[in-house]
C-alpha cells in the first residue's frame, strides 16, 4: 500500500500510558511503511478522539479501553485498519467497520496475568499489606493489623473459565475449601477442576470468606453484584473483582465499604477509565485498588504489539490475519 515515493502509512498505538508500545515489540518490520506514534494520554471525548485520529490509517488499541462506535468510524474515512488487543472485543462496531472499509484484526492474549493480579490483591487485602508497608515507611505504628488465613477458608469464585479455574488451582494450593458457581457451570466441569458446584449465587456469597469475580460481562451478568448480594456477605469477607466493573454495582459497592458490611474489596475495574481524581472509589475505605493492571504485563505486551505488528504487515501484504467480526 506504500511505496513508489508515497507516503508511509500513519498507525497510532492508542493508550500507551507507559510510553513502551514501540518498545515492547519489534516494529522494524514495518519500517519505511508505516509511521508509529505513540498516544500516551487517554481521549474519552469522541469529538477529541475523532479529531486526534483523522491523520490516522491504522489504529491500535488496548483491550476494550476505547469504544469505536459507528458514531466514531463514521468520522474515520482514512482509517483503514483497526488492530486491537485479545481475540474478542464488545466496543467495536464491527458492522460499521466493514461499512467503512475498516478492517478489524486481533492478538492472542495469555489469562495467566489477570489470574497472578487476582492473588496479588487477594493477599494484599488478607494480610493488610499496604496499610502495614505505609505505616511501617512513614513511622506509624508497628503492627497494627491481624490478618486473615487463608487455610482452611473458603473462597468462591463466581466464573470457572480459564482465568476462574487458575485461579481455584492457586487457592486449592493454599488448603482452601473453594466452591464456584456460574449460571451454566455443571458438577462435571467443577469436578474437573477440583472444585465444589455451589448450588445457588446466594449460597456463595454467604458461606464464602473470599469472592473473587471471574465472568464476562453480558446482559445476564451485568449488575450481578449488588446491595442485595453484597448484604449476604460476611462481614468478615473480601471481594475481588478483575473481570468487569459493571458486574458489581459500585454505588453499592462503595456503601458497603463505608457502612463496614464487608470487610474489604479488591478491585482492578471501573465503570469509568481512568478514574477521575476526585471519584469516591479513590479515598473509599476498605478498599485495594489498582488501575487495570490485570494484563499489563512484559510478556503479555510483547504479544500485544508483537502480534499488532504481524497484523499490520499481514494487511499490508493484502492477506489479513486473525480477522475479528
Amino acid at each position: 500500500m506504500t511505496g513508489g515515493g508515497r507516503r508511509p502509512l500513519r498507525c497510532a498505538l492508542l493508550d500507551d500510558f507507559q510510553a513502551v508500545g514501540t518498545t515492547a515489540a519489534d516494529w522494524s518490520p514495518l519500517a519505511g511503511r508505516v509511521e508509529v506514534v505513540s498516544l500516551t494520554e487517554h481521549i474519552d471525548d469522541e469529538d477529541v478522539l475523532a479529531g486526534r485520529l483523522a491523520d490516522f490509517d491504522i489504529v491500535v488499541t488496548l483491550r476494550e479501553r476505547v469504544p469505536f462506535p459507528a458514531s466514531l468510524l463514521d468520522r474515520l474515512p482514512r482509517l483503514r485498519l483497526l488492530v486491537a488487543s485479545g481475540m474478542r472485543n464488545t466496543v467495536i462496531d464491527n458492522a460499521a467497520a466493514e461499512r467503512n472499509g475498516v478492517t478489524v484484526c486481533g492478538t492472542t492474549s495469555s489469562s495467566t496475568p489477570p489470574v497472578e493480579l487476582t492473588w496479588a490483591l487477594l493477599l494484599g487485602l488478607a494480610r493488610g499489606l499496604v496499610r502495614e508497608n505505609t505505616a511501617l515507611r512513614e513511622g506509624g505504628p508497628w503492627q497494627q493489623t491481624v490478618g486473615a488465613d487463608l487455610y482452611g477458608q473458603r473462597l468462591g469464585l463466581l466464573g470457572l473459565g480459564k482465568i476462574g479455574s487458575r485461579v481455584a488451582r492457586v487457592g486449592l494450593a493454599f488448603g482452601m475449601d473453594v466452591v464456584a458457581w456460574s449460571r451454566n457451570l455443571t458438577v462435571e466441569r467443577a469436578d474437573e477442576v477440583g472444585v465444589g458446584l455451589a448450588p445457588s449465587l446466594e449460597e456463595l456469597l454467604s458461606s464464602s470468606d473470599f469472592v473473587s469475580v471471574h465472568l464476562a460481562l453480558g446482559e445476564r451478568t451485568r449488575g450481578l453484584i449488588g446491595a442485595a448480594e453484597l448484604d449476604l456477605m460476611r462481614p468478615t469477607g473480601y471481594l475481588v473483582n478483575t473481570s468487569r466493573s459493571a458486574i458489581v454495582d459500585q454505588a453499592a459497592l462503595l456503601e458497603a465499604l463505608h457502612a463496614g458490611r464487608i470487610a474489604g474489596a479488591g478491585i482492578d475495574v471501573f465503570d469509568i477509565e481512568p478514574l477521575p481524581a476526585g471519584h469516591p472509589l479513590r479515598s473509599a475505605p476498605r478498599l485495594l485498588a489498582t488501575p487495570h493492571l490485570g494484563y499489563v504485563t512484559r510478556a503479555n505486551y510483547a504479544t500485544y504489539y508483537g502480534e499488532a505488528v504481524e497484523d499490520i504487515q499481514a494487511f499490508l501484504d493484502g492477506s489479513p490475519v486473525r480477522v475479528l467480526g
